[in-house]
């Protein structure tokens, strides 16, 4: 085996399994995996300096493809679901064999990074990948040690990522060709079959979802956050496609991190070291920071390009609805060095609303709090998974169900002491359909969403009127600076408030019914939060 690049004093891939690989190339620069991407036609340069890329037949997670290796340390701890698939802990070890035995002969890439700004949590990572351009995803997105640090590191967590191993079902155990797998005993994530570099990110986050909680007490949340001029943290839950990255990128604001962090007893801290947007439709105007983050050293995923074959064409959807960059968080100018926050002085639920039914901005009190974050209600944006082509109903526990491998009530009772402790105001936000469902209505607009939340952060909504939502029992405001009064109050913005009412009603049933299955465990406080359904 050749070594090339900065490695760790001393260190081979023999240990896992890879003494046959050809060449091993060691944490190369940003630049160097971009020549390496291009070399091997695997990329091209926009006009922007961005690397862009083509993921392959996958372009969004694979969630029915993931799984977890059942063993004594998981069977008890784990919430075995749909979301999280028990597997062998022998198939395991077979497969993963078959994947080195794929990968003799072949280059391979080695990034070793570290997960987790608060240094009394970082998790240092070891990513082997296949193709270059997966190694530049993990530099973009894990946290990055010194040169120095690099010498002496020594890696907790592994993930090995080979997309052009394809599974074989009957001898592997697998659903189809596509898999990941994690070992929480062995400390590894193993990825084939697909070339979604998302994957590699949210298998860290599973990990870091069971770890932290688990064994840290810490609570670990799928949100965005920021801190303001007056060092207030704000924490941003939702799940892809409803505005995480996008309204905590603002530019009187310092971002921690768009996706990924964990609420200590004194601290909110980024996972990650770089921000995962998509990139549909995107435009300067719009999201000035993320547009203007799109620069050499980002990587592109299957976007289309203009006539000229190196502009990108944002509104081009032909390959995915799920277009994305990820770029190092240094590309954005006012972020925390490190980092981390404070405790949050506002959290925002942020749903995408196909219904058209919920405001555009509530306040919580903590038991609709809870019911609200245990049943994550929003809509599956076009992409985002594979099979969907549009915004589709969902409730995802915690804002991020397909992340969580511990029960979800672990995380809701975390986070119910979290706002007891801190006194956190919690708004839902409602960045979805106004004036009508999906297909009638219209999208809310960007501008008002930011206005209303800050005028939450501003605490300009704390001494104006509010009315209660007759269904859904939230406290709405009857104004907000530099939003249309008309539009706070969703049943107004129908053309046909009886249409609205049975709308309204419908979306009320499925909360009750999504619901059933946490009742064993809601207090009376949180029971008293569900929406009032009209008997028919």
């Amino acid at each position: 085996m050749i070594h090339i690049g900065n490695r760790p004093e001393g260190a081979t891939l023999d240990y896992l399994g890879l003494k046959h690989v050809t060449t091993a190339f060691w944490n190369l620069t940003p630049a160097e995996l971009v020549e390496e991407t291009i070399i091997r036609g695997e990329g091209t340069l926009s006009n922007t300096g961005a690397l862009a890329i083509e993921t392959g037949e996958f372009t969004g997670r694979s969630p029915k493809d993931k799984f977890i290796v059942k063993d004594a340390n998981t069977a008890d701890s784990v919430w075995w679901s749909q979301f999280n698939i028990a597997f062998d802990s022998d198939k395991f070890d077979k497969l993963y064999q078959r994947m080195c035995a794929y990968l003799a002969g072949k280059d391979v890439y080695v990034r070793d990074a570290y997960v987790c700004a608060d240094p009394r949590y970082r998790m240092n990572v070891r990513v082997v990948t296949e193709f270059p351009f997966s190694n530049m995803f993990a530099y973009n997105m894990f946290l990055r040690p010194s040169a120095e640090e690099l010498l002496t590191m020594s890696p907790e967590w592994h993930v090995v990522c080979a997309p052009g191993f394809m599974a074989d079902p009957e001898i592997d155990g697998t659903r189809q060709h596509n898999f990941a797998v994690i070992d929480f005993t062995r400390k590894m994530a193993i990825i084939g079959g697909t070339g979604y570099t998302g994957e590699i990110k949210k298998g860290i986050f599973t990990v870091l979802n069971y770890v932290l909680p688990h064994e840290k007490n810490v609570l670990s949340m799928h949100c965005s956050a920021n801190v303001g001029k007056e060092g207030d943290t704000a924490v941003f839950f939702g799940l892809s496609g409803t505005g995480k990255t996008t309204l905590s990128s603002d530019p009187n604001r310092r971002l921690i991190g768009d996706d990924e962090h964990g609420w200590t007893d004194s601290t909110v801290f980024n996972f990650e070291g770089g921000c995962y947007a998509k990139t549909i439709d995107l435009s300067r105007e719009k999201e000035p920071q993320i547009y203007d983050a799109i620069k050499f050293g980002a990587l592109l995923e299957n976007i289309g390009f203009e006539a000229d074959g190196c502009t990108p064409d944002y509104a081009d959807s032909t390959k995915t609805e799920n277009t994305r960059v990820s770029y190092p968080i240094h590309h954005i100018d006012n972020i925390m060095d490190p980092s981390m926050g404070g405790i949050p002085k506002n959290i925002f639920f942020l749903t995408c609303d196909a219904f058209g039914v919920l405001p555009p901005i509530s306040k919580l009190n903590k038991g609709q709090a809870m019911y609200q974050f245990i049943s994550g209600y929003t809509a599956k944006v076009a992409g985002t998974e594979a099979g969907i082509t549009e915004p589709t109903t969902t409730f995802s526990a915690c804002f991020g169900a397909p992340f969580l491998p511990l029960h979800p009530t672990a995380y809701a009772e975390m986070l119910g002491k979290k706002i007891d402790e801190s006194g956190a105001q919690v708004w839902l936000i409602n960045t979805g359909w106004s004036g009508g469902s999906y297909g009638v209505g219209s999208r809310m607009k960007l501008s008002f969403t930011r206005a209303m939340i800050t005028a939450a952060l501003e605490g300009k909504l704390n001494e104006v009127e509010y009315v209660n939502h007759e269904v859904f029992g939230l406290a709405v405001p009857i104004n907000c600076p530099d939003v249309p009064s008309e539009i706070l109050n969703p049943r107004n913005t129908w053309a046909d408030h009886n249409a609205y009412d049975t709308k309204a009603n419908e979306l009320a049933e499925k909360f009750v019914n999504n619901f059933e299955k946490f009742r064993d465990f809601a207090s009376e406080e949180i029971m008293s939060a569900a929406p009032r359904v009209a008997v028919k």
